[in-house]
């Protein structure tokens, strides 16, 4: 065992010279590069995860190809868990330790290196508006699928795509395509961060939304910068943190009301609301709900914000969703509304709605009105994946059941 919890796994430099290492290093094949670990200094996954700072599960995960790593730091930390010495570093995707030599004795390395940088950087100079346009659309397409079908049944494609933005927008020169690509990957990120809130994966959430709010910094757009923050709340929110992820949300709406669009206000201060009915605060949870209500324009959506779908329905349902906390009784025909407003686009959402409308059914003492509901809410629920409405249905399922006795 390692003593420390950054102690490097120590693994003998010819390693890193071996073919099949340095494939590994510049597919940056993390489940390979355990293995290399385990094969050749007898690291276990304990001592991989105790070198890396990662859990032994999410070792395993990886080394089973369940998890896939994205975050920067994160292969940082690997990278020197693992002992990488720098021409495996830059093999690797990564700077050099040693800035002042940074290859050693590895001069057909650095030659190597600057061979493959000129060719990302030739295909990157490819890439047109044309292209930025295509994978836009990608990214559009993923989020009607993920609307459908939950982040589980395409987080493949999800992978690949934020694979292809990142390398296109990390080898982009000219400042006006690279700015494009950076709105797309802050976008997809996004994505990628909601469909994690829903699996429960909430420190992968955390990360990408770090990750989409810089890229949203670079493309300079004020409303997508305040959207991918104010959507990373909802992680605090679900780590039992309500009061900061309010206080967030209060201060990004605040801070960008001015330059932001009317419907995205509008979602700031229905998002406010919720946090507030978490909290138990009716009077300020009413106040955003009304607010949201004189913000909202026409329409269902903004062409400038295809990440963002707010309309009458949606706010009915939001509406519905926090004044059910407070027992309030126009919150059934608020649910039904926003029910009878959904296109059958919103898979993950009507089960949102479904759990809130049996929960307010299940409060007026109509348990049997409240059970088809449930099961419809449960049933979406385990077609997208998302055990952040499993957990909700599940408890109502229970009530149901205690009332019907």
């Amino acid at each position: 065992m390692h003593g420390s919890a950054f102690e490097p796994i120590k693994i003998s430099a010819e390693v890193w010279d071996r073919e099949d290492s340095r494939e590994i290093l510049k597919n940056r094949d993390v489940a390979g590069l355990f293995k290399l670990a385990a094969k050749y200094a007898g690291a276990s996954q304990v001592d991989i995860g105790a070198a890396t700072g990662l859990s032994q599960g999410r070792v395993s995960r990886i080394s089973h190809n369940q998890s896939h790593i994205t975050e920067l730091d994160v292969y940082e930390r690997i990278a020197t868990g693992l002992g990488l010495p720098d021409h495996a570093r830059m093999l690797f995707g990564l700077a050099p330790l040693d800035t002042a030599s940074p290859t050693g004795n590895y001069g057909d390395h650095h030659q190597e290196q600057s061979e493959e940088l000129t060719a990302r950087i030739e295909a990157a100079a490819a890439i047109d508006p044309t292209m930025v346009m295509i994978l836009t659309t990608d990214t559009n397409n993923l989020r009607l699928m993920d609307r459908r079908l939950g982040g589980i049944a395409i987080a493949d494609k999800m992978r690949a795509q934020i694979s292809h933005v990142e390398h296109a927008h990390r080898h982009a020169v000219r400042p006006g395509i690279r700015a494009q690509l950076a709105h797309v990957l802050a976008e997809t990120a996004s994505l990628a961060g909601w469909q994690a809130i829903h699996t429960g994966a909430l420190n992968d959430a955390w990360n990408h939304y770090e990750h989409a709010k810089a890229a949203a910094r670079e493309a300079d757009d004020p409303a997508l910068i305040a959207y991918v923050s104010g959507e990373q709340a909802y992680v605090l929110m679900e780590l039992g943190r309500p009061a900061e992820g309010t206080e967030l949300l209060q201060y990004i709406h605040a801070t960008y009301r001015d330059r932001i669009p009317a419907r995205l206000r509008t979602w700031m201060s229905a998002a406010e609301a919720e946090g507030a009915a978490i909290l138990g605060d009716e009077t300020t949870c009413r106040t955003a709900l009304e607010q949201a209500a004189a913000l909202l324009p026409e329409g269902d959506a903004d062409p400038d914000m295809p990440y963002l779908s707010v309309n009458a329905h949606h706010l009915a349902r939001w509406r519905g969703s926090c004044l059910v906390r407070f027992g309030d009784p126009g919150t059934v025909e608020d649910l039904r509304s926003a029910l009878a407003g959904m296109d059958g686009t919103y898979n993950r959402a009507e089960s949102g709605v479904r759990c809130d409308l049996g929960h307010a059914l299940l409060a007026r003492g109509e348990p049997d009105a409240a059970q088809p509901h449930i099961q419809r809410a449960q049933h979406l629920a385990t077609m997208t994946g998302s055990s952040r409405q499993r957990r909700r249905v599940e408890e109502l399922a229970r009530a149901v059941s205690r009332s019907l006795r």
